[in-house]
């Protein structure tokens, strides 16, 4: 078959403990996931069924153990805000998933940033939009190493935290979530058939905060080590 175009490669993520690549097929974000960063971002952390966004594939950035990461701050904002999060990625095809057998999908994980244009975002919600304009945009996802379930389990607690030049900013725990990454994927599945390759960031904790042009950023999780982002 010929392409007008020669399609680009797919994202590959490495793979902790060889050399194995994981190709990005769709990114999913879980929306307001723990209490407290709810509060902060102005609603009531009742339990909702959770609400998703999407980001291209490409927005995703891997960041290897022991680089910097730098991140140009991108153009149509000047409040650019992280969060930082516990990744889930799946690694086999299912619709209606049973949040009993949710977990037997999820294939590893890693440490996530959903970098935002938060003004962009408030903006569109305000008038009743959607979100691309604040969350989808180039390099909006950098994505650590992942962690096949083989090597280190599931995450009912771990600690995750993010600092910004040395000072912590964001410190919980992924027992926290509102929705748990069972729970979160089973109800995925009745939605979207997920996949093979999908990403699932399952949400952000309070403390989230915007950085400027110089700034470091460390992100990390229990047992999945921990990313350094420079932004530029």
């Amino acid at each position: 078959m010929a392409f007008v175009f020669t399609p680009e490669a797919p994202i590959a993520v490495p793979v902790v403990g060889g050399d194995d690549k994981f190709a990005v097929r769709r990114v999913y974000c879980v929306g307001r996931n723990y209490a407290a960063h709810a509060r902060e971002m102005g609603y009531d952390p009742d339990r909702e069924p959770p609400f998703f966004f999407c980001k291209p594939a490409d927005a995703v950035v891997p960041v290897s153990y022991g680089e910097t990461l730098d991140l140009e701050y991108p153009s149509q904002t000047s409040n650019y805000h992280y969060e930082a999060e516990l990744v889930a990625v799946i690694g086999k095809g299912g619709a209606d998933i049973p949040v009993e057998k949710a977990l037997d999908y999820v294939w590893g994980y890693a440490v996530g940033l959903d970098m935002t244009r938060r003004d962009l975002q408030m903006k569109m919600r305000e008038m009743g939009r959607p979100w691309e304009l604040g969350k989808a945009f180039d390099r909006s996802a950098p994505l650590g190493p992942i962690h096949p379930v083989a090597s280190v389990g599931h995450f009912e607690s771990a600690g995750l935290w993010l600092t910004v030049n040395g000072e912590m900013k964001q410190k919980s725990d992924v027992s926290h979530l509102i929705w748990s990454v069972a729970e979160t994927v089973a109800y995925l599945s009745q939605f979207f058939r997920l996949e093979p390759g999908d990403v699932i960031f399952t949400g952000t904790p309070e403390g989230v905060g915007a950085v400027k042009t110089g700034d470091t950023m460390k992100v990390g999780v229990d047992r999945l080590g921990e990313l350094t982002v420079r932004v530029i």
